[in-house]
């Protein structure tokens, strides 16, 4: 009996510990619910490029080793010098949130903090990622077999 019970809090443990990676049509659909296909001159395609870049589609993807000793966090990789709170470095955190719920499985406050930066002058450009892989390319693929 015992190891029934310590074999199910194990297991709860690690389903709250795993990631939700999206595929690339249901973040595509999430994003268009959201109003993101066309927000502020960028095709719904464009979003998908640059979450595949910037964290694979992981909602926990974290990256804790940029040169100015800022982090990024989450599905878009919002990063903690400008958009997010983390109570370790100061920053500017313009989506007023702490960046650890950029984390979490629900992506609708990562996505009204990716609305925020591209309403910034650099727009898109504001991710590397995008501008290395996703700006001015074909990026008909990242919709292709979605029905949306």
């Amino acid at each position: 009996m015992r190891s029934v019970l310590i074999i199910s809090l194990l297991s709860c443990f690690f389903a709250t510990y795993n990631a939700k990676v999206f595929s690339k049509c249901d973040l595509a659909r999430k994003l268009k619910a959201h109003g993101m296909d066309g927000f502020h001159g960028y095709s719904l395609a464009n979003w998908v490029c640059m979450a595949q870049y910037e964290s694979n589609f992981n909602t926990r993807a974290f990256n804790g080793k940029n040169a100015n000793g800022s982090s990024d966090y989450g599905i878009f990789q919002l990063n903690n010098k400008w958009w997010c709170n983390d109570n370790k470095h100061s920053s500017a955190n313009a989506c007023n949130i702490m960046c650890s719920k950029f984390l979490d499985d629900n992506i609708d406050d990562d996505i009204a903090c990716a609305k925020r930066v591209v309403r910034d002058p650099n727009g898109m450009s504001a991710w590397v990622a995008w501008q290395n892989h996703c700006r001015s390319k074909d990026l008909s693929k990242y919709l292709a077999g979605c029905k949306l």
